[in-house]
Order: C-alpha cells, then structure tokens, then sequence
C-alpha cells in the first residue's frame, strides 16, 4: 500500500466550507503516482502505458480545508490488461472518501490493450488493497 498526505488548499472548498466533491478524483490521481512509477519509472507522457477506463468516488463523510488528508492507495483486481486501484481518504481520523480506478495497460499506437508484463503484476501484487 502506499501513502500520500495531502494539505488541503482553501481553494478545494466549496460554498459550504467543506471539501469539493471536485478535489477527491485529482488527489486520488496524484496519489495513483507510485502506482505509474510501476509501469513506467520515466512517467514520460511520450511513452506513456496506462489508459483510464473507469474511475468512481464515494463520499463518505464531510471534510475540512484546515485539516491534512491521508490518502492510502493499493491495488484491487488484476485482470489479464487491466487492473483496479483502490483508494481511501482520511481526514482526523475518519475515512472520508474511497475511490475505484480501473486502469489498462495500453499502447497507444496500436490502439489496443496489452497483457501487464508478469513482473509488472509481480509488482501490483505485493501492494493488494481489497
């Protein structure tokens, strides 16, 4: 499993004070970071492996711009090309959002998904988050 600890920013409020339902996907994004490092340590975007397919968010409980955020990411179902990752956020204590990313390994010249390498999936294993 990996970790991220965010400082919200007042700009990731909404009108009511509380974390944007906006803010959740982006974080989950940049905390999915070890996650491309996996596929692709260079994350050079001329090479880039991975694709996005699905991406879902459940907010669980009211979060605060003045409080950190712990953001844990693992690795869910590994397919034969995709694979989900699976994030939660945590704010004092409270786990305020999890999110599910399904991802495919992916050549983007061909246009069609790849098998993930088996020490690639080696990898995603040992980070298993259900």
């Amino acid at each position: 499993m990996f970790h991220l600890e965010l400082e919200p920013r007042f700009s990731d409020t909404d009108a009511l004070g509380h974390i944007s339902n906006t803010s959740l996907p982006v974080w989950f994004e940049q905390a999915r970071t070890p996650v491309f490092r996996i596929f692709h340590p260079t994350l050079e975007v001329e090479t880039w492996p991975l694709i996005i397919a699905r991406l879902e968010v459940d907010l669980m409980a009211q979060s605060y711009w003045h409080m950190p955020v712990k953001i844990r990411t693992g690795i869910g179902k590994i397919g034969n090309s995709s694979f989900h990752v699976v994030q939660e956020a945590w704010q004092n204590g409270k786990q305020i959002a999890r999110g599910v990313a399904v991802l495919i390994h992916f050549d983007y010249k061909a246009e069609k998904a790849l098998p993930i390498p088996d020490e690639i999936r080696s990898e995603l294993s040992a980070h298993r988050m259900d």
